[in-house]
């Protein structure tokens, strides 16, 4: 089995929790509180229609921005919002904290209220059933044929106090541990889990509608365990992915090097085993990565598509590690073969269904160019860092 480690450390008096895989860190979580997915009763402040969006005061000396064009009319409180009909100042709304501030940007809201469970995944607003795309194809296919075909029983029952919202659904990468079960047991779980998830999203909606204004409805990090206890559980679940069910749980002692590798990842200079080197620029609109030959051995065999594949497999742990989001833009070096792209492409794929994070290949431009997205879960690595003032310039 492969050595697989969680160290409990801090980083510039951050408490942080990370994963090593041999003595390679593979998982980085500071501990810490943040309001993303937390969701409040708030009050419409003001309307800007030139960016179409709504800026909601959602707690005290809190405002968040709210994109007008998916409104749920089941999150306005204060009247029934006609088809048709849009957002007043003054109205009050049910609002979940889809992103949080950056820079100068504040934090983004939404009324596609999402909750999880232990196998599912609902969003207020969303149609259909679907899955984590890690699960096994045959297996995936299987649960949302399951779910699928018994969902709307389930989902009558809420409809009326959703005032007819629809609901999607998606079934989690933690519904693999299912597998060995009947389909009757998998269903009657999953459904369980599902109608678990409908009972609180109605409970929400229902306080909002009682509640004082600026009150908060649902926190993202209810429960018994704490922060620390969640951040460890996010790294047990990462090392799962990876094929480690039991993971030695340590007190950084300054043996594993933690500081060292954390302070790598502030650099914008990569080394690659092979002597080529990576670039990773994170600017206001996508990240940047650069592949480069450096101190490859030139002249070798197919040097660019080993290094490229090589690169693949740094630049997604970068990725991973940074945290970072939204376009992606990377210059592998070039290749002469088309087949040897497609290899590249192949393998990028692979890598992207390994990641936490809904990560997707979109295309190569006509300049050589792989684009990527991945969808934002927190701030990056470099923002966290930037908001203790500790982060150590390139």
């Amino acid at each position: 089995m492969t050595d697989g480690r969680i160290i409990v450390s801090e980083y510039n008096g951050m408490p942080v929790v990370t994963s090593l895989i041999g003595n390679k860190l593979e998982f980085i979580s500071f501990v810490r509180e943040n309001d993303l997915n937390n969701i409040y009763l708030g009050k419409v402040d003001h309307i800007v229609k030139n960016i179409n969006a709504a800026f909601i005061k959602y707690n005290e000396g809190k405002i968040g921005y709210l994109p007008l064009n998916k409104i749920s009319g089941a999150c306005v409180t204060s009247r029934a919002l006609a088809e048709n009909d849009s957002l007043k100042c003054g109205d009050e709304i049910i609002v979940q904290i889809d992103a949080e501030a950056i820079k100068t940007k504040k934090e983004k809201l939404s009324t596609s209220l999402c909750l999880s469970g232990k196998y599912s995944v609902i969003t207020l607003g969303r149609n259909g059933v679907g899955s984590s795309l890690k699960l096994d194809d045959a297996l995936r296919q299987k649960l949302v044929l399951l779910v699928k075909n018994n969902y709307e029983d389930i989902y009558n029952k809420y409809s009326q106090k959703l005032s007819g919202e629809s609901v999607g659904v998606i079934i989690r990468t933690e519904a693999g541990e299912l597998a060995d079960l009947t389909d009757e047991e998998i269903l009657k779980i999953l459904l369980e889990d599902i109608d678990n998830n409908l009972s609180l999203l109605l409970k929400i909606i229902e306080q909002g509608k009682s509640r004082t204004i600026y009150s908060k409805l649902y926190s993202a990090n209810s429960g018994d365990k704490d922060i620390l206890e969640i951040n460890i559980e996010k790294a047990k679940n990462f090392l799962k992915t990876r094929g480690i069910e039991n993971a030695d749980i340590l007190q950084d002692t300054g043996i594993h090097g933690i500081n060292s590798k954390i302070q790598e990842l502030t650099q914008n200079k990569v080394w690659l085993k092979s002597g080529a080197y990576l670039i990773i620029e994170q600017l206001e609109s996508f990240n940047a990565i650069d592949v480069n030959t450096g101190k490859a051995i030139k002249g070798k065999h197919d040097i660019a598509e080993s290094v490229n594949m090589e690169a693949a497999e740094e630049i997604m742990r970068q990725i991973r590690l940074r945290n970072l989001s939204g376009m992606i833009l990377v210059d592998f070096i070039n290749m002469k073969d088309e087949s040897q792209y497609e290899g590249l492409i192949a393998h990028i794929c692979s890598l992207c269904r390994k990641d936490p994070v809904h990560t997707a290949f979109i295309d190569v431009t006509g300049l050589g160019i792989m684009e990527l997205t991945r969808n934002k879960n927190d701030k990056s690595l470099k923002e966290i860092l930037q908001n203790t003032n500790k982060v150590v310039d390139n």
